[in-house]
């Protein structure tokens, strides 16, 4: 039986604040993730603005979403780029 694999996570600009924030997720949940968090399905290689909420709904910031789709990504799995506002509290949600 297969191991279950794990998305993972993380911040991939420069630490400190700026205009633009990146945030990529790797893995099998990318791109529930990045459903979960605008309420859109993304077109593989397409971006789409959407605004990212919160669990309860409350709407948090506006960003560029970008999914890719195994294996045509940098990291061979199901890819998710976030591209929001660069502060660091909003990155580190």
């Amino acid at each position: 039986m297969p191991l279950p694999r794990d998305s993972i996570v993380a911040i991939a600009t420069a630490p400190g604040a700026g205009g633009v924030g990146v945030v990529r997720v790797s893995g099998p949940q990318a791109l529930h993730i990045a459903h979960a968090l605008s309420g859109k399905e993304l077109q593989p290689k397409q971006a789409r603005v959407a605004l990212i909420r919160d669990q309860h709904g409350a709407v948090l910031d506006q960003a560029l979403l970008l999914g890719f789709r195994a294996p045509a990504s940098f990291t061979g799995e199901d890819v998710l780029e976030v591209q929001a506002h660069g502060s660091p509290v909003m990155l580190n949600l």
